[in-house]
């Protein structure tokens, strides 16, 4: 978004070079008002409030008039330089400016969760003067420009569009995902890779959209649903009452339970619920997803460690700092095939639970998220890619 920001700027000198040689005004009261209405239009479709949006092009304009009249001011004292042949403002630099505003606005949407952060404009002030570094910058530019930008809000008032409108408006699908939670999704080296990653990039081709990731995590999961953080999301959710009773799930596209995994020297200990729910017993939870909830719920004996880290939380059963965990079977089957000295405790499952999308509740998204995926399991791609995601 602000490297977008600065590009803009960085037109800013043939703006002032054409208006020199034209003996044009640098200010453009009816050109600056259509930009700032066409920003405020373009941000509703994406279901941006306007305000903010437009406060933000009236930063950006602010700062281009600023930029412009300091050239003009040195072409009058130390005479004009510009290389030719300088661009035609109609032809050439209006096209190419009304593109940016297009890029700007889909990059603000996706900005959006960071431009509500209470510590923003402290955590972005720096990465401004690094990113905004095109000729006109100054400290109070950069500056009125992030506090334009710590006043955009999503609209409300969107919700009369439908959530396909807006996809299809913004360019991207936005796909929530953990990144914890192997094979449906995990991040390596700050790259994700899984089963679900390839069924989002999947579904964003279906419609005809780009796919952008959106980290999430299972405590904050229908907390972003709700503040619009992102669009669907997937990485082996389960389909819950708790979360049925705030969003709209797919079809499923997976299916099992709840299972027991121990070190394999100690599963005759834990085949039974029973055996794990005992004093002395260590029983070892991520937190906030359905895993913590059924253990919360069934074991009342065993000391409950939770453990922030999913990705290495089976880490912790191997080096002996925990017994038990309590995971859906896909999981427990990627970790034991991984891990040899790891055994599933409990051949079958203690819960039955289906893995689908979450979204919210759109009619129409749902209708067309459903569609693509009946056609994808009929033919056993979602199956494949998760089988392929279990080998080791």
């Amino acid at each position: 978004m602000l490297d977008l920001a600065d590009e803009r700027m960085s037109v800013m000198p043939a703006v002032a070079a054409y208006k020199w040689q034209n003996h044009a005004p640098i200010a453009d009261p009816e050109r600056e008002r259509v930009v700032a209405a066409r920003a405020g239009e373009v941000a509703g479709t994406m279901g941006l409030a306007p305000q903010g949006v437009q406060a933000f092009f009236d930063a950006q304009i602010r700062a281009a008039r600023e930029t412009q009249g300091a050239l003009h001011a040195r072409w009058r004292t130390a005479g004009f330089t510009f290389p030719t042949p300088i661009p035609s403002l109609e032809r050439d630099i209006r096209p190419h400016l009304d593109r940016l505003t297009v890029e700007l606005l889909k990059a603000v949407n996706l900005a959006t969760a960071q431009l509500q952060r209470p510590d923003f404009l402290a955590a972005y002030t720096s990465r401004a003067g690094e990113r905004l570094k095109a000729e006109g910058w100054t400290t109070a530019t950069r500056q009125d420009v992030l506090t334009a930008l710590s006043t955009v809000r999503r609209q409300p008032g969107a919700l009369s569009m439908t959530a396909l409108q807006r996809i299809a408006a913004a360019g991207v699908l936005r796909i929530g995902l953990t990144g914890d939670y192997a094979p449906f999704s995990i991040e390596h080296g700050g790259s994700l890779e899984g089963a679900d990653v390839d069924l989002g990039q999947a579904l964003a081709a279906h419609l005809h959209v780009s796919p952008v990731f959106v980290r999430t995590s299972w405590p904050t999961l229908l907390d972003d649903l709700r503040a619009d953080r992102f669009d669907v999301a997937l990485g082996g959710i389960s389909v819950t009452p708790a979360r049925e009773a705030v969003a709209a799930f797919s079809v499923p596209y997976s299916s099992g339970g709840k299972t027991i995994v121990s070190r394999c020297a100690d599963e005759r200990r834990y085949r039974k619920l029973k055996g794990v729910d005992r004093e002395g017993v260590r029983v070892i939870v991520n937190p906030g997803g359905t895993n913590e909830q059924y253990v919360r719920d069934n074991v009342h004996h065993a000391r409950i460690i939770v453990f922030a880290d999913n990705r290495a939380i089976f880490d912790e059963i191997r080096a002996g700092r925990a017994d038990v965990m309590i995971t859906d079977d896909v999981e427990a089957e990627l970790q034991t095939r991984a891990h040899p000295d790891l055994c599933r405790a409990l051949r079958g499952t203690l819960t039955h639970a289906d893995k689908a999308v979450l979204m919210p509740r759109d009619d129409a998204l749902v209708a067309s998220v459903n569609a693509w995926l009946t056609q994808a399991i009929k033919a056993g791609e979602p199956a494949r890619l998760i089988e392929q995601h279990l080998a080791p």
